[in-house]
């Protein structure tokens, strides 16, 4: 949209200081300098050109303060030496333009067009993010005028347009600046009204299948309870404790369980030990080979535990990954820590 639109405004601006050229060729008089005044038509109509068709590059992009893009949609500033051309017709050219016609033809269209060019290269300046050097343009052209035709002639030949030109230019490049800011700050909600919607999809999805293995898990069991009504021999009442097990392993710690650290929880329950296995969130950020082996290491330290109750946590200690606590009763009936093991956080790679 953005290049589509260029070529549009910059036909127009075109069109209309070459209108207000023209102005200055219609000579209804004779004149004392022609040649000047040709070389100042031929000066303002190169260096115009020039600030209209000088390459726009983008700007690089700034981070609001939502996190969007706020240059987004902008381009940088005309460079400081071509905006300093424009600056240099604004000073000469309307001094010079009077000083060709000779004092008998500075009231004349041909001599006082310059106003009004003027005023339409300071606000191709302005539209061109050349701020101060298009109102200095202005403030220097006004200046020369009063000296040349006073202040009421320049108030009513032009000076007045030309100011609100510049001024209307720069109200809209605020608005447009400030719609384009606007627009990157609703781009990035949408982005992240995005973001938070395949979360939540795939939150959802995970509890789906979350659902279905728990029902693998325990239909079974469940069934068989309800179709004996309890009344559970000691292998259905292990099936049932082992079951119960599984789905709290499945629901509490999903990111910690494969195969091997599956099959060597059960054994532990099996063989009569309680059991608490929890992901408090200390994985986070860690890749699927990290995990790979977190999960390996915890399976070769359960696979040798014998301790009467085991504690499997996540941990959210820095360096730490998962840390294994194991608790068996004493001679004297105290429980003590038979296992402590500590498995490291993979280092960034």
């Amino acid at each position: 949209m953005k290049s589509s639109i260029r070529p549009v405004l910059s036909a127009l601006a075109v069109a209309f200081t070459g209108y207000l050229a023209v102005a200055g060729t219609w000579w209804t008089r004779p004149v004392e300098s022609p040649v000047v005044l040709v070389l100042t038509l031929v000066a303002y109509l190169a260096v115009t050109g020039l600030c209209i068709f000088w390459p726009s590059v983008p700007r690089e992009p700034a981070a609001s303060s939502t996190g969007g893009d706020a240059g987004m949609g902008r381009a940088a500033a005309l460079p400081l030496w071509v905006a300093l051309l424009g600056f240099a017709v604004a000073l000469l050219l309307p001094s010079a333009t009077w000083w060709g016609v000779g004092e008998e033809g500075r009231f004349q269209p041909f001599a006082t067009w310059s106003l009004g060019g003027i005023g339409a290269l300071m606000a191709i300046l302005v539209v061109r993010r050349r701020y101060l050097v298009a109102w200095s343009g202005i403030g220097v052209m006004i200046l020369g005028s009063i000296a040349w035709i006073g202040v009421p002639s320049t108030l009513s030949l032009g000076a007045v347009g030309s100011v609100i030109w510049v001024g209307g230019a720069q109200i809209i490049m605020l608005l447009t600046d400030r719609a384009a800011i606007e627009t990157a700050e609703l781009l990035q909600l949408q982005r992240e009204a995005s973001e938070w919607l395949a979360t939540q999809e795939g939150r959802r999805r995970e509890r789906r299948v979350r659902i279905q293995h728990a029902l693998a898990v325990a239909g079974p069991v469940l069934s068989r309870t309800i179709a004996v009504d309890g009344d559970l021999d000691d292998e259905e009442r292990l099936q049932a404790r082992l079951a119960e097990g599984r789905l709290r392993d499945e629901l509490r710690g999903p990111r910690l369980l494969d195969d091997e650290v599956r099959r060597g929880l059960e054994e532990l329950r099996r063989g009569g030990a309680n059991v608490t296995f929890l992901d408090e969130g200390g994985l986070d950020g860690l890749g699927e080979r990290d995990l790979l082996e977190i999960r390996r290491e915890l399976a070769s330290v359960i696979s040798g535990a014998s301790s009467e109750r085991i504690y499997i946590r996540t941990s959210t200690q820095p360096g730490v990954a998962v840390t294994i606590v194991g608790r068996s009763r004493g001679e004297d009936g105290d429980e003590d820590v038979d296992l402590w093991h500590e498995i490291a956080r993979p280092a960034a790679r």
